[in-house]
């Protein structure tokens, strides 16, 4: 295990596996740190200027105003928020929070997980959708009708206290919310493009399903069209 070290924002060090990729997609590759307790999210495109002030402000005074206040714990369990901005090898990338446990399958799909999905991350949409919930999940996966109203209840909240501090989700979706229906627990994820209305516009359109419908009817303008 190459184990590597990055420099934060603030002069700390950093240190994350070079070997242990956590995970890739089109914006950002993720590596665990040697204990496996934080990732380093190293994104593929240098993000510009203005990219690079929003993280500094969604890792800096919006983290603050959010989790150093006296419900700061209760948020921690609600968000997966990027902590620091670090350095490496002219990338710029995030610390975050490893997902906890309980946002993997545990068991998996029915038939000794014939699906193969055991450890694999809990989406929301194999819950949103009765047929995938019933039909393929484990028994032991499923929760009940009170676990999954606290799982509705956390997302409301988790949403309603982003708008409460001037921000907003530019991509709530199935793949960006994780959910544990045996907890009853939920987790927004992929924060590090919040919008700030007036000041960062959102660099994703949506996902369809999630999209309000005030938007909906501006989808054939531009991206940064300002109707």
């Amino acid at each position: 295990m190459a184990t590597l070290k990055a420099k934060t924002i603030d002069g700390d060090t950093v240190e994350f596996c070079d070997d242990r990729l956590a995970g890739s997609g089109t914006m950002k590759d993720v590596y665990f740190s040697p204990d496996g307790n934080y990732v380093a999210a190293f994104f593929r495109k240098l993000p510009d200027q203005v990219s690079l002030d929003r993280l500094e402000m969604i890792t800096g005074s919006y983290r603050e105003q959010i989790f150093e206040g006296s419900n700061g714990r209760y948020w921690a369990d609600v968000y997966c928020w990027p902590q620091k901005i670090i350095r490496h090898e002219g990338q710029i990338g995030i610390v975050v929070p490893s997902y906890d446990e309980c946002f993997f399958f545990k068991y998996g799909s029915k038939n000794n997980d014939f699906l193969k999905i055991k450890g694999k991350e809990k989406q929301g949409k194999w819950f949103a959708s009765a047929n995938n919930r019933f039909r393929f999940l484990d028994d032991r996966e499923i929760g009940d009708w009170r676990s999954t109203l606290e799982i509705m209840v956390n997302i409301a909240r988790g949403v309603r206290r982003l708008h409460a501090a001037g921000l907003a989700h530019s991509d709530l979706s199935y793949k960006n919310i994780l959910v544990s229906p045996s907890e009853g627990r939920a987790a927004i994820i992929d924060l590090d493009g919040l919008v700030v209305p007036g000041k960062y516009p959102p660099d994703v359109t949506g996902t369809p399903d999630f999209i309000a419908p005030e938007v909906v009817e501006t989808s054939h303008l531009t991206q940064y069209d300002e109707n």
